[in-house]
Formats: C-alpha cells, structure tokens, sequence
C-alpha cells in the first residue's frame, strides 16, 4: 500500500501539524514528521519531551490551544478515552482552537464510542476527524513502519494519506467513524494472545534444556512465526522489559475489548483469560514493564524455578 501512493506530498494535508503527546510512541511519530519536512509543533503535559521534539527541528508550545492554532493537521497520541475527551473538547482544547477545516487525527488508543462520539464533535465544529490508532510499538514508531487502522470518511483518509505514508507502512481505511478503534481493539487481542503463548513456550523450551535462542530461531522461520516474536523474543529470553509498551496501557486495552465483545455478544475465552493475566501483571505492580513481563507470571505459575528473578 505504501509503494502505490509514493506520489503524495506534504501538500495534501499542508505543512503545518500539531502533534499532541510526545510519549513513547508519539515523540519518535512526530520526529519523523519533522524529517520529512512537516512544520511540527508539540505539546505534552512533561515539557521535557516538548523540548526534545524542539532538539529535532520541530517547535514546543506551552498548551494545546497554542500548538494548533496555526495547525492544517492536528495529531492527539494520548494514553486513554478520557484524555482524548480532554484534548478535543476542553476549553484549551483542539476543537475550540484549531482552524476550521482543519484535519483532526487521533491515533491513540481508546474505545470506539468515544472515537464515533468525538467525530461527531468535530464534525458539527467543521473539523474533518478521523480515528487512527496504530499497531507496531516503539520500534514501528521510530522506523516509520507503523500499521494504521484508519475510521472515517474516505476523501479525509485520503487527505491524510501524506502523513500516513510518513508514520506507517499499512495505513487502510478499515470502515467509518469509530472502526479503526475496533480494529485497533481486535489488534491487542491477538497480540496479547501472542505474547503469553510465547511467554508459555519459552518457559516450556527452558524446562526441557533446550537453547531458546535456537528455537526461537526456528520457530521465527515456520508457521510459528510472528511480529510479536520477532519484535519480543529476543528481550523475553534475557529477560528484559524496558517497555516498549507498557502492561497498563495494554491492560486498559483489553477492558476495550472485553467490553466490546460483551456488548455485541461475543465469546472470546482465551482473549478473557489473558486480559486477566495482564491485569494480574499490573496488579502486582509490573504494569510499567512491557507487555512482554507476561513471561514472569508464567514462571511464577510454573513449578519450576523462577529464573525473572
């Protein structure tokens, strides 16, 4: 999808972006707008990652209202429903300050009644609004080889579509207002799945002798293979979870789908099951790890001796 749209330019969307929350995977997003040639003002509520984006060529401004008001594109990466809710709707917020017409993108990642709720917000202010959550972590933030899960409406999608090819590699328009936060919610099911099972095989591969770097290696060639091993195997093997994505914010994303299914009347009994799981690793205080850290509720639950510790 990338290669079929190289021939769209800053222009589509203007060179002028606001970017707000600079965190884990926002900062690197808005530093490789900065690259590639986009005006990027940053706001976050820790003024020292305003400061870095400034280092990298971009500008720091001291609140939201300042950051766009002379914004084309607005961009929110915050943590969670309610701060999105916040930065759109609040009197320093996006839709009593930005420019009409602006395009207003939100690639955090939050429930999808809140995603159809603020389009309709901004819609009714005049802003073209449209909910971008992305998959890929820190690592797909800072390569610029995010995939994008893009609701709204097509001509936005395709206004927007000079950023996108920046950030991501799959950015799809995957259906209207509020569809990219389900298809982002489906997304951290399949990942978490992932992620215990790996954790699961690992503690299984260690308690047989066998060489995990080996196996891993192997098990990355076959039908075994995935992103999440490639991206996590590596550092749950040495047991190391700088985060990357933190447990909390994954946890918070599977109450999203827990309820969502809930509401639809979908059973997802292993995707419940390891929504408990990280809820549990949060509970007992390693939600600012990685997600990856499921491997040490694994290990806890084994008979075998712990080797996290």
């Amino acid at each position: 999808m990338y290669e079929e749209h190289e021939e769209h330019t800053v222009s589509q969307t203007g060179r002028n972006v606001a970017f707000i929350g600079l965190g884990i995977m926002g900062l690197p997003m808005a530093k490789n707008l900065v690259s590639a040639g986009f005006s990027v003002t940053g706001y976050n509520r820790s003024p020292h990652k305003s400061a870095q984006l400034a280092e990298a060529g971009g500008s720091a401004a001291a609140s939201v209202a300042e950051a766009v008001g002379g914004a084309d594109t607005v961009i929110t990466m915050v943590p969670d429903s309610p701060d999105v809710e916040a930065v759109l709707l609040g009197e320093d917020g996006v839709f009593a300050n930005a420019k009409p017409g602006a395009l207003v993108i939100d690639m955090s990642t939050i429930r999808p009644d809140v995603a159809r709720t603020m389009a309709t917000h901004g819609h009714d202010r005049g802003f073209r609004v449209l909910d971008a959550p992305v998959s890929g972590g820190e690592a797909g933030a800072v390569e610029g080889k995010l995939s994008i899960m893009v609701g709204g409406h097509p001509e936005d999608f395709e206004s927007a579509r000079s950023v996108f090819d920046v950030l991501g590699t799959t950015p799809v328009l995957v259906g209207p207002a509020g569809a990219g936060q389900t298809v982002k919610a489906a997304n951290q099911l399949i990942v978490a799945g992932h992620l215990e099972l790996l954790a699961e095989a690992l503690v299984f591969l260690e308690a047989h002798g066998v060489d995990t770097q080996a196996g891993l290696e192997v098990l990355g060639g076959g039908l075994a293979g995935s992103t999440v091993l490639a991206r996590k195997g590596e550092g749950m093997r040495n047991r190391s979870f700088q985060p990357g994505f933190r447990a909390e914010l994954h946890d918070k994303d599977l109450g999203i789908v827990t309820a969502a299914a809930r509401e639809a009347g979908v059973t997802i009994p292993l995707g419940a099951q390891v929504a408990q799981l990280v809820g549990a690793l949060k509970a007992r205080g390693d939600g600012g790890l990685d997600h990856s850290a499921l491997l040490k509720l694994v290990e806890e639950l084994s008979t075998r001796p712990n080797q996290s510790e």
